[in-house]
């Protein structure tokens, strides 16, 4: 296989990578079967930022191989053993998005890639910190995974006071919203699929920035379970298109977050 010259390797993009590593390098490149192989029999001589960032690229290999048509023995039945870690049953989700990505990149150019790492290290290591797995990452959204409601919390409220606490490159303002639902998923060899997975989602892209809300049946778990000077406010039931019941949302409240919020976005109030 030949390889990449410097110019073909810079005009593919970041998602012709298995990983790019905390400094915003690309490496394993898997634009076609021949660089896919060749990923494969890699992999392991690769030194990652973390396990989550192994288990990113992994799954991001796995993703081309399929693609591509390429059957990687030897390495499917030992590379998916991660992937059983992930808790069974019933569960509970956590997703966050950056708000204002689009003017963030804008500002900061070639700076970006930077900024977004740092913030991915701080929510990997909130994630971690509370016993949760990351099941994804894209772009600028986290996608994790807790045994427990309360931890996932724990994990929700650590992520945003280390959003607030920055410092970030380039002096940046990060808010980022986040949404945490429970529910019972079907776990496949892909990943979490289910109606809970999109009801997760909905919760975290009507929120705003710097906010975490939560729906009825994690309050419902955390409730009893709240740290001194954590509160819940409720903002009253919700529908979201393509779910067929309203959901019964809560704003996590506490003396070191942002608290006052314009209505939920992407969202119908029901009165």
């Amino acid at each position: 296989m030949p390889p990449l010259s410097a110019r073909e390797r810079a005009n593919l993009p970041d998602s012709a990578f298995a990983y790019i590593d905390s400094q915003g390098r690309r490496r394993l490149p898997i634009n076609d079967a021949s660089h896919v192989r060749n990923a494969l029999a890699r992999f392991n001589q690769v030194v990652f930022d973390d396990e989550a960032a192994r288990d990113e690229a992994r799954t991001r290999l796995l993703r081309a191989a399929k693609k591509f048509g390429v059957v990687p023995i030897g390495f499917i039945s030992a590379q998916l053993q991660p992937q059983r870690r992930f808790p069974r049953g019933h569960v509970t989700f956590l997703l966050t998005d950056i708000e204002g990505s689009t003017e963030l990149l804008a500002r900061l150019e070639d700076g970006y890639p930077s900024l977004i790492a740092a913030v991915r290290r701080a929510m990997r290591a909130a994630v971690r910190q509370a016993g949760g797995h990351e099941v994804d990452a894209r772009a600028d959204d986290l996608f994790a995974v807790f045994e427990s409601a309360p931890a996932a919390l724990d994990a929700a409220l650590a992520i945003q006071r280390a959003m607030h606490a920055g410092p970030w490159p380039g002096e940046a303002e990060v808010r980022v919203r986040i949404g945490v639902h429970s529910g019972r998923p079907t776990l496949t060899e892909t990943g979490y699929v289910g109606l809970s997975v999109h009801t997760a989602a909905r919760i975290c892209y009507a929120a705003h920035g710097g906010q975490i809300v939560l729906s009825s049946p994690v309050r419902a778990a955390v409730f009893e379970a709240l740290a001194d000077g954590v509160a819940l406010r409720s903002l009253g039931a919700w529908r979201f298109q393509g779910l067929r019941d309203p959901e019964d949302l809560y704003q996590v409240e506490a003396a070191d977050l942002l608290c006052e919020f314009p209505p939920l976005r992407s969202a119908v109030a029901v009165e």
